[in-house]
């Protein structure tokens, strides 16, 4: 099991590198079989491959999605978003597979000319530590108003 605070510090640093568009940092965050899951169900949601998903990447697949913001062409992400994260109420959940269960709460504020649009949920984390670095191995954002027409999830949550 890893320490509360180095979860905290690891929260902190993607929240940072996401914050900054350092999407290549942001990628090598994460495992070779990672999960990255925003559920369009409850807070109950545990299976993405029989639930319907607002976002479910493969590691493949968040490979791809930084590519795509990379080129500067991603419609939706021009201009790309000014975005700010809050991350509170860290806490060691247990363990999964041999991975630590960090849970949180994230406020992500997004700006763009349609206006300030809040992100805020519940986000479950898997870390590991792989050749002495701690890695993320799953993320999944369970989002407070979920039940409501959201709007095009573009960036990284």
């Amino acid at each position: 099991m890893i320490t509360l605070e180095e979860a905290e510090q690891f929260l902190y640093r993607e929240a940072r590198l996401a914050d900054n568009h350092c999407y290549d940092e942001w990628e090598s965050l994460w495992t070779d079989d990672a999960i990255y899951w925003v559920p369009g169900g409850g807070e109950s949601a545990e299976d993405p491959t029989t639930q319907v998903s607002v976002l479910y990447d493969n590691r493949h697949r968040i490979g791809t999605r930084i590519k795509q913001l990379k080129t500067g062409e991603r419609h939706a992400q021009d201009p790309t978003s000014s975005v700010c994260r809050l991350i509170a109420n860290v806490e060691l959940i247990g363990e999964h597979s041999g991975d630590t269960v960090v849970g949180a709460t994230g406020l992500v504020v997004e700006s763009r000319e349609r206006g300030t649009t809040y992100w805020v949920g519940r986000f479950e984390y898997r870390l590991r530590v792989v050749d002495g670095e701690l890695r993320m191995s799953y993320k999944k954002v369970t989002l407070v108003d979920r039940d409501q027409p959201l709007f095009t999830l573009a960036f990284l949550i």
